[in-house]
């Protein structure tokens, strides 16, 4: 009865209502007599007016702008992934999608489309909008600065990084000084020309340059800590000779640009002894997402965006104010985490890969169309190199550094990526830089630092004597190895006991490896220590309380697959355990796949099963990554679908076919090292037409009796299911049981599914 109340006062409503519209607009046409209202003569007039405003709508400021981005971002983000994938950093593959967007690619050969994408009106909105992104971005960097490690670690690193800035600073002089005639703009004096081509040669990509320590898994090594240690000191370092050259371009003469680097003394004064108090204060009292409300982001945002603004109005751009206003947030880790995470992925995303595209509109390599500009080009290249890559290998084995090490940190520091680029900008908005040299410096970017992960695996290549490939722990033989991967550390501590009942009474005849693998995207390198040791609190916490020694292994992966795969493969393991997730497995499968309960059915998902576009069995529970390294690894697998375990005292194990003749292997250990009582479902009687599968399962009965129990046919009772602690299963079986839909798995226990290697390539 209330769903019929509710439905005539709908219709009463809508309909009464929608009949009085129609009724003033019939009676207000008539107050149009007199006003010289032109009504089209025809449909096609009509049709013409019709593409007429749809024209005029796709010219309009905000619907280019919107295109724009559209474009921009996806363009990015493809190129992005494909130069992520054949191993560069995503800032390459970003920088080369401007470029092809811009006249050297898009604009060359697609003008026409080039021009009404990116007409010439519209790049000051792009412009400004990607000023916003470098801004927020800046502010990104100075908080990933780690002040503490300068303080505590800075003795030989900061006369690494000076050296690494100095020496290609003075090269990059000396470069101005011979091409400056050819190349300087007019009316630009050679100490503008030479210091902005010296600080060109000098700066270091610092968040580049972290990517690639984490993903290589240096960042706790002497090597890494003293790169990012001379990065970030090169980083602090560059972009205050930076505010100094740009004062003293602006100003015209060093004379006068001293009134602004005073000021900027006096703004860097007060931001320091001042704003910074506040700030931590603030920081101090609200360092958790439930305490950072709204009012106290404004004041952090409203600190960065006074600060750009003064620097901008002091005449030594709004990138500085941006970099010192991160630079002097609060140093509570989680805070940082927390507002990293909300200005980064704005910033990164999509207010960025505006500023590439923006570079990539001025970079014409048209422009090096001559034999003696490309000679130039390369000696640019070569500088830089030279400079960079010299000059930090150099002073770092000055300072005592072994010649890996230092030409390790020599071809870190000559990463440019993204810094460069904005370094270039800066000049060429200030009219130090012409299009020429600007294109030519571009290319050095780009050269410069697709070449650090080549050199750096041919650095590794020259001295791979000097380099074991895993720790000692993990390469020792004659032992049985199980190597646990875990995201969840919840999931992880489950994969420990499980791990511990298949070895614990071995006696050091046995390894255990648990590895904890993040994406390097996701990580920050001034808190990787404190994410690390807060993914593994409870995973050492759990092998205590077992007493179970266990070599810990955590690294930023680029490639988690992939890692995973490398790791279970150099390490010789005999055994890799990952997780898998229960998903339908909770609770009972069947109820709430086929309605046998009185669950209720998800509509979406009976939906897309019955459409054909969700099939709740097919690979369960194995996700994309699971049915990777199931199908790739070289080493048995076992995926645990976890089910509240707490150890194996009873254990079920199916036997379907002769090629589960290795589940015994299994059942036997966790019988020797956890007492389990095993009881073993011959299904197809495969045992009992097999002489040496029954011989084995008796000897096994002779040396543990009453612990190993053989049943024949294919029954099974429920309340026996529920009464085990686990289940052991080769993968073909599980597959089985899913292509039947067998009713075991609405009462199955925690179960591990056991792969041999080239067993899962059907999946």
């Amino acid at each position: 009865m209330r769903r019929f109340k509710n439905g005539f006062f709908y219709v009463t409503i809508i309909g009464g209502f929608s009949v009085l519209i129609y009724w003033i607009i019939l009676f207000g046409t008539r107050l149009e007599n007199g006003r010289n209202i032109v009504i089209p003569a025809s449909d096609k007039s009509q049709w013409s007016e019709f593409k007429n405003s749809l024209v005029h709508n796709l010219e309009h400021p905000l619907a280019i702008l919107l295109a724009q981005i559209v474009t921009i971002i996806f363009v990015a983000r493809l190129f992005g992934w494909i130069f992520k994938k054949i191993g560069q950093p995503n800032v390459i593959g970003e920088i080369i999608a401007g470029i092809v967007l811009g006249p050297s690619l898009i604009g060359l050969y697609f003008p026409e489309f080039s021009t009404a994408l990116f007409p010439k009106e519209s790049l000051g909105n792009l412009q400004f909008l990607s000023q916003i992104g470098l801004i927020l971005f800046m502010f990104v960097i100075g908080m990933e600065l780690d002040l503490k490690v300068l303080r505590n670690k800075a003795h030989d690193a900061v006369v690494i990084s000076h050296a690494s800035i100095i020496i290609p600073f003075a090269l990059g002089m000396g470069l101005a000084y011979f091409i400056y005639g050819s190349f300087a703009p007019e009316g630009i004096q050679f100490a503008s020309f030479g210091l902005f081509m010296g600080i060109a040669m000098s700066i270091t990509a610092f968040p580049v340059l972290a990517r690639i320590v984490q993903e290589r898994g240096i960042h706790k090594t002497k090597l890494g800590t003293v790169v990012i240690t001379c990065a970030a000191a090169d980083d602090i370092t560059a972009w205050c000779i930076l505010a100094a050259v740009i004062a003293i371009v602006k100003a015209g003469s060093f004379v006068s640009s001293l009134y602004i680097i005073a000021l900027a003394v006096l703004y860097v004064f007060t931001m320091i002894k001042i704003v910074r108090p506040f700030l931590k204060r603030v920081g101090d009292l609200h360092y958790s997402r439930e305490k950072l409300s709204k009012p106290i982001v404004a004041i952090f945002l409203l600190t960065l965006i006074i600060s750009s603004y003064a620097t901008e109005v002091i005449g030594i751009h709004a990138l500085f104010g941006a970099f010192m206003a991160g630079a002097i947030m609060p140093e509570n880790t989680k805070f940082r985490n927390i507002f990293i995470e909300k200005v980064e992925d704005i910033s990164l995303v999509l207010l960025l890969p505006l500023f590439f595209v923006f570079t990539g509109l001025r970079t014409e390599i048209g422009l090096i169309n001559d034999p003696y500009l490309w000679k130039i080009t390369g000696l640019i290249i070569l500088v830089a190199i030279v400079g960079k890559f010299a000059g930090s290998a150099l002073a770092a084995k000055f300072v005592g550094q072994n010649w890996k090490d230092s030409l390790a940190i020599g071809a870190l520091m000559n990463t440019r990526g993204l810094m460069e680029l904005v370094v270039l900008n800066i000049g060429y908005d200030l009219g130090v830089l012409t299009p020429e040299i600007f294109t030519m410096m571009v290319i050095m970017a780009l050269v410069t630092t697709l070449m650090t992960g080549p050199a750096l695996d041919l650095i590794n290549w020259i001295f791979r004597k000097n380099q074991p490939e895993i720790p000692v722990e993990i390469s020792q033989h004659n032992k049985f190895k199980i190597l646990v991967s875990f995201g969840n550390p919840e999931r992880g501590k489950s994969l420990i006991r499980l791990a511990n009942s298949l070895t614990k009474k071995l006696n050091g005849s046995a390894s255990l490896t648990a590895m904890h693998l993040s994406p390097s995207n996701e990580l920050y390198h001034f808190n990787m220590e404190e994410y690390e040791q807060e993914n593994f609190a409870p995973i050492v916490e759990e092998s205590q309380a077992l007493d179970q020694k266990i070599t810990t292994l955590f690294k930023a992966s680029n490639d988690i697959n992939a890692d995973i795969l490398d790791v279970a493969g150099k390490g010789d393991y005999d055994l890799l355990l990952i997780g898998v997730g229960q998903s339908i497995f909770e609770g009972s499968l069947l109820g709430k796949i086929l309605g046998f309960t009185t669950r209720i059915i998800n509509p979406d998902r009976l939906l897309n099963q019955v459409t054909g576009k969700e099939n709740l069995f097919e690979n369960s529970p194995f996700d994309e990554r699971s049915r990777m390294i199931l199908s790739k690894c070289t080493v048995p697998v076992g995926c645990f679908i976890d089910k509240k375990f707490t150890g194996a005292d009873r254990v079920f194990v199916p036997f379907f076919t002769e090629a589960d003749a290795y589940l015994v292997q299994y059942a036997q250990k966790l019988i020797k090292n956890s007492d389990a009582l095993v009881t073993i479902l011959d299904v197809s009687e495969q045992i009992k037409k097999r002489p040496e599968l029954r011989e084995m399962i008796r000897s096994i009965e002779q040396t543990a009796p009453h612990h190993i129990h053989l049943l024949n046919g294919n029954k099974i009772d429920n309340e026996f299911l529920l009464q085990q602690s686990l289940m052991l299963i080769s993968l073909d079986s599980w597959k089985k049981l899913i292509e039947t839909k067998s009713v075991w798995l609405s009462d199955i226990p925690s179960t591990l599914i056991l792969s041999q290697p080239g067993e899962s390539k059907s999946l």
